[in-house]
């Protein structure tokens, strides 16, 4: 099944836990707190509030960079930029269910593999206000990065409904969402919409 995960920015919206409980109650396959702006303080707090949101909903919740607050939180799954993937030692890759990397080639892809990455989330694939005034990477891109691993592929960057089922097309096994779940009045309907245009191009 194509999964759908919320990768969040607390500054697209104006009340940040409420944006998060009303993405949480919808139920993505899972939320990644990003949030690259706050220290390991700031964030541990954030995580915290977080965490007892998606409790709430059963989403599950993936914790970004900080390992130490992640194991310091007790949660079991973790997302790492590839240079901290490489870093970081096998004891405290045994303490997390999963941990995935941030790639950007299909040699990247094979390192995070090789490295014990669970899946790998490949970017960016479209032009995104995130990067803006870069090309996006591309649908070839991402076919490649697929090709390269065993492990699964979420893409990110600039997807939306309107392009989401050629994003599955390619072979990625999901899609992070960035801007749409976090601006979006309602992300129950936005949810929706994006699996019914994947679905549509499995059939």
């Amino acid at each position: 099944m194509f999964k759908i995960f919320c990768v969040t920015h607390r500054g697209l919206c104006s009340d940040f836990s409420e944006q998060l409980a009303l993405i949480a109650a919808a139920r993505p396959d899972g939320i990644i707190l990003r949030e690259k702006d706050l220290d390991e303080a700031a964030y541990t707090d954030l995580a915290r509030r977080a965490l007892d949101i998606c409790k709430q909903s059963g989403t599950p919740l993936v914790l970004h960079s900080f390992v130490g607050t992640a194991l310091g939180l007790g949660a079991d799954s973790i997302h790492l930029p590839l240079r901290a993937l490489r870093e970081l030692g096998e004891d405290r890759k045994q303490a997390f269910a999963a941990i995935g990397a941030s790639v950007h080639s299909p040699e990247e892809a094979a390192e995070a593999e090789a490295l014990g990455a669970a899946y790998v989330i490949a970017g960016h694939i479209f032009e995104t206000d995130c990067k803006r005034g870069l090309a996006g990477r591309g649908l070839g891109y991402l076919r490649q990065v697929c090709e390269a691993v065993r492990i699964p592929v979420y893409a990110i960057g600039g997807i939306g409904k309107e392009n989401i089922a050629a994003v599955a097309a390619a072979g990625a096994s999901g899609a992070c969402i960035m801007s749409g779940f976090m601006k979006s009045p309602d992300p129950q309907r936005l949810l929706d919409e994006l699996r019914k245009q994947t679905e549509r191009n499995i059939e």
